[in-house]
């Protein structure tokens, strides 16, 4: 019996091998969460070109599996089933991102810590510690304000202006340390250093005594930057010259490792 051209349309496999129904589905909900988790079914079709019905469709289907909800007021928001995918996501990010670490941890001796950006707060998801007896530590699963963090200015540097201001205005800047930028417009200023400079310093602005370089995690699938700390007195001024080609290389090769799609099957 012949099939319907919209069920054709939505089983079709896609140019890359794919069934089509399934990257529609997907992009829909990475859409939503570009636009902050709840769009309107005009909206997704302005943005993904797709037409209105073939969208109902698919959205019907996320609502039925739970991954999308129809709030009161028509319009669709992400549902609740995706947590404990992201959640499950996350611990095995930190997981992939270990042997990275520990090769950062090798080769400048210093504890190597990846991070993420979760709304408005800084999470860590994977730590290795240094080798040395005196080493900083960074709780994984530690939950921090970007502003105070060398992993929330590499983070942040690649977010426009007024998106960080309004971050920072619903966060506040208390101060960590005497170091601690607690100033908009001061944040500003060192978010543009480090866009100019390539890579993120915390000194002495979390903790007294430790300094932390960070860089950014080019093309993660979620903002994510990684770092090393240690006390002040070992990460120097000409210590950072060594320290940050390294770690440029290693997010490099991370990036490449979480944006692979693995093994063809």
């Amino acid at each position: 019996m012949p099939t319907s051209s919209a069920s054709t349309t939505d089983s079709a496999k896609s140019a890359s091998g794919g069934v089509q129904s399934l990257e529609r589905a997907f992009d829909l909900l990475e859409r939503m969460a570009d636009a902050g988790g709840e769009v309107g079914l005009s909206e997704l079709s302005a943005s993904s070109g797709l037409p209105l019905p073939t969208i109902h469709r698919l959205m019907r289907t996320l609502v039925v599996c739970g991954y999308v909800r129809q709030q009161p007021n028509r319009r669709y928001a992400l549902g609740p089933r995706l947590i404990r995918l992201g959640e499950s996501a996350a611990r095995l990010l930190g997981t992939w991102a270990r042997p990275y670490l520990a090769r950062l941890v090798e080769e400048t001796g210093e504890t190597a810590n990846m991070a993420l950006l979760d709304g408005d707060e800084i999470v860590y998801v994977a730590q290795v510690p240094s080798k040395h007896s005196m080493r900083m530590f960074t709780e994984v699963g530690r939950r921090v304000l970007p502003h105070s963090t060398g992993v929330g200015k590499a983070l942040l540097a690649g977010f426009p202006d007024d998106e960080v201001r309004a971050l920072l205005a619903r966060t506040g800047m208390p101060a960590a340390t005497d170091k601690t930028i607690i100033t908009a417009d001061g944040f500003l200023a060192a978010l543009a250093d480090v866009r100019q400079a390539g890579y993120a310093v915390d000194d002495n602005e979390q903790e007294i005594g430790v300094r932390c370089l960070a860089v950014p995690v080019p093309d993660s699938p979620t903002p994510a930057a990684i770092s090393i700390s240690g006390p002040a007195g070992r990460v120097t001024e000409s210590a950072t010259e060594k320290i940050v080609p390294v770690l440029r290389q290693v997010a490099v090769e991370l990036s490449q490792a979480l944006t692979s799609s693995g093994p063809a099957v």
